[in-house]
This record gives C-alpha cells, structure tokens and sequence, in this order.
C-alpha cells in the first residue's frame, strides 16, 4: 500500500512561503524534512458509476435485453414471490396484444413473438428464483436500415446513441426499437397476475386520442370498463362511435406515408391503499418514470392533471365521506386516486402522451455521421400510430410499479401486526380467483 501514502512537513502549508535560506536557525531547524508525518488516503468504494440503464424495480426488478433486429428479445425477472401458477400462456396473451401485424393501422412486420420461459419455473409453478423470458426475432430485414449506417432519421435515437456510446446498432434503431418492450410486457403479465391474486386489482389502458380525434372522459365508465370494450376494435377505443373516427384518422395519413399519435388512458381499480412513499418515493412519481421510459412518450399527467390548474382549490379538493361499509372514501376523484404520493383506495388514473412516428416514408433533411448535410426517405416498417399497440405497453409498467410498490408496503407496514384502527389488510384474493385469470375472465 505504499503507493497510498504521502508525507508533508510537520508545517503542513501549501502556500507559498519564505525559502528555508531566509529563515532564523531555530526555524529552519523546526521545518527540518525528517520531521514528516503520513498519511493514508483511500478511494471511496461507493463513487462507482451506475451506467445500467435497462433495470426497473427494487423488490420484483426486471432487465431487458436484445435488440430489433438481433437473435432476440426477452427479460430476467428477479424477485418474483414462489408458488404463483405460471405459464407462457399467462404471458403470451399480452405479447400479442403487443405483437406487430395486427391489423392494417400497425405495422406489417409478421412476428409470432412466441415467448420461452426457461428458468425460475418448475411444474407450472414459479420457485422464487430469476425467469428468463425469451421471445426469438424471425422477421428481420436488416437491409431497410442500411441507409441508417450513413445518416441520421430526424427525430430517433440514431444521432444521441452515437453521441453517448460512439456506436450502435444501426439495423432497426437498436435499444432505441419499440420491440425492447416485449422485455416489459411480458414481466408486465406476471405482475397483473400477481396483483389480481393478491389484492384482487385490475389495470385497464385504452386509446382516449389519435391525433385530433379526442374520447370525451364521460363517455367511459370507468367503474364498469372492460377488457372486451377495449379489445373490440383494432384501435383499443372503448367507444365504437369514436373508434371508427380514430381509425380513420390513422388511415388519412398512412396512405400518404405520415404519421400521428395519440393518448392512452389507465385506470387502476381496486388499487391497495397505503402504496408510495412521501416525497421522493411518491407513487405518481415512479409512475411517471416508469410510463415516461417508454418510448415515443412525450407527456404525463394523472388525476385532474393540467386542466386541474383551471379550478380553484375549493372547485378541486376531493371532500371525504365514510361508505355503508365503514371506508373512509372522497366524494370525488380530481386526485386520481393519489394524494401526498400515496394510493388512497380510489380508482388510480393517468393518461401517457405519444409522438408521431418517427420514421415516416416522405423524404427529409439529415446530416451524416461524418457532418454533411443530406436528404432521406426512411425505411423500415412501422407503425402509423404507435397507440394501438402502446396500450398493453402502458398497463405493464404500470403493473410493474405496482407490484414493487405492494411488495415494498407489505415488508415495511404490514411484517407486523397493522393498526386496525387506521389500517386496512392487505387484501388476499379468494381461491376460486387464484384460478382465474383476469384476461380469461374478461374475454
């Protein structure tokens, strides 16, 4: 450890001073270098770069990998309770809610997305240890991104991934690729089930806008929505009316080679109370992070959001009351569900806002990796809104925040016994739903 150490002089002064020449005897005597003493300096362990950046949780975490157009994609999840029933079925019906080549507003790349589970499960039933989630690329065309090598497509990754790492994957955009979200639903699945089963909750997305067209909130019952409302149409609007408005929306500029996005809305029913932490834990907070990470969002709101800025403080409070059963519950519900960051037992609400393709087939102004100014039509194959397909996206992060929160709450509030008083346990689902699954259930 010799190569830790260095001496100073006794008077111990980085500035500069007289030379020794000019100093009394005494002094010069007193500042002799053999009177030294050592000292040992260490490097701080916890000053480690954290450069991760394809991990989500704490207590069920979940890391994604692969590329668009590489061998394939998938997950790891670490954390998951033992003993939950668990097969690829479970997970495969959201996967294809996902999948592309649903319809003609999606995108035409045929993918099965057929996922493999190969560890952390054994007879049907999970143990406790890592899953790993495996759904194989079969329709790759790696030649449509060839001009990628040279330029840069306005408004994707291509330009800020070589800005950070000084390469990429240019077939397909990579990391930066939609299809990396096959590692997020498929854990997003499980984490349904899970919440479900243990606390009886169930999350709902819909598309509430494609570009202009905008879904009245009225006009969703929130309280009785379903899955097969939702599924009905290729767009995931709820409402027939303005499905078809939607849809043809979507089709006005697809014929043109254009783009548009959209909004999609989540509801969370029967959410426990008592998830999130105060202030940098809050439970919109990570839900926004986790909705936010998706890609192509461009805006986040829960609750009465930004039209909320519009009332006044008596027009916005939520006023509590106590049920037939004795709950504390608010006669509204402008704090969706949300209040001081913490889920009050109201339905939780948030909308996600998505951009406009990307990639579009009309021809732009780039610049190439080496600087020169140039013009390009993309290609690749692509959606024409991203919102149909982003819908089963959005309910699985939000799945994946809820169950690390649940998990988070049950270990520090619930290990011992809770104050009935104040408290309410955390619900246990019945057999008979352990058995049923909410997608089978719904359809």
């Amino acid at each position: 450890m010799a190569s830790s150490l260095t001496s100073k002089s006794i008077l111990g002064s980085t500035k500069p001073g007289p030379s020794s020449s000019s100093l009394s005897p005494e002094l010069r005597r007193l500042s002799s270098p053999a009177v030294q003493i050592s000292i040992r300096t260490r490097t701080k362990k916890n000053l480690q770069i954290q450069a991760s950046g394809s991990s989500y949780g704490t207590h069920f975490r979940v890391s994604t990998f692969g590329e668009s157009h590489g061998g394939g994609v998938g997950c790891i999840i670490d954390g998951c309770p033992p003993r939950i029933p668990l097969s690829e079925s479970d997970l495969q019906f959201d996967l294809d809610r996902r999948r592309p080549g649903q319809s003609r507003i999606t995108t035409p790349r045929k993918e099965t997305d057929t996922c493999r589970i190969s560890s952390g499960v054994s007879e049907g039933m999970t143990t406790g240890t890592p899953i790993h989630v495996f759904v194989p690329n079969t329709d790759q065309r790696g030649l449509d991104y060839s001009e990628m090598s040279v330029a840069y497509r306005p408004s994707h990754a291509d330009a800020t991934y070589d800005m950070k790492y000084g390469v990429r994957s240019v077939q397909g955009g990579g990391r930066s690729s939609a299809r990396e979200t096959i590692g997020r639903v498929a854990p997003g699945a499980l984490a349904k089930k899970i919440l479900k089963q243990f606390a009886g909750t169930e999350i709902l997305a819909y598309v509430s806008q494609v570009h202009q067209v905008v879904l009245p909130e009225d006009l969703v019952d929130h309280e009785n929505l379903t899955l097969e409302q939702i599924e009905n149409n290729i767009v995931r609007c709820p409402n027939p009316e303005y499905a078809e408005k939607m849809i043809a929306a979507i089709d006005a500029v697809r014929t043109k080679g254009n783009s548009v996005g959209g909004v999609v809305t989540c509801i969370v029913r029967n959410a426990p109370r008592g998830l999130g932490t105060p202030v940098f834990g809050k439970l919109e907070a990570e839900l926004a992070k986790a909705c936010m990470s998706l890609p192509a969002t461009k805006g986040f709101e829960f609750g009465s959001g930004f039209s909320g800025t519009f009332l006044t403080g008596l027009e916005h409070n939520d006023e509590f009351y106590t049920d037939e059963n004795g709950r504390i519950r608010t006669k509204t519900n402008r704090s969706g569900g949300i209040q001081g960051g913490i889920s009050n037992g109201e339905i939780i609400n948030m909308r996600v806002a998505f951009k406009p393709t990307s990639t579009i087939g009309r021809k732009q102004n780039t610049v190439t990796r080496d600087k020169k100014e140039t013009e390009m039509i993309a290609r690749g194959r692509h959606d024409p809104c991203v919102v149909p397909r982003a819908v089963p996206m959005v309910e699985a992060m939000v799945a994946l925040v809820l169950v690390d929160q649940l998990m988070a709450q049950y270990a520090q509030c619930h290990l011992f016994p809770i104050n009935p008083e104040l408290q309410e346990p955390l619900r246990t689902a019945s057999p008979v739903e352990l058995e049923q699954p909410q997608n089978a259930a719904a359809l």
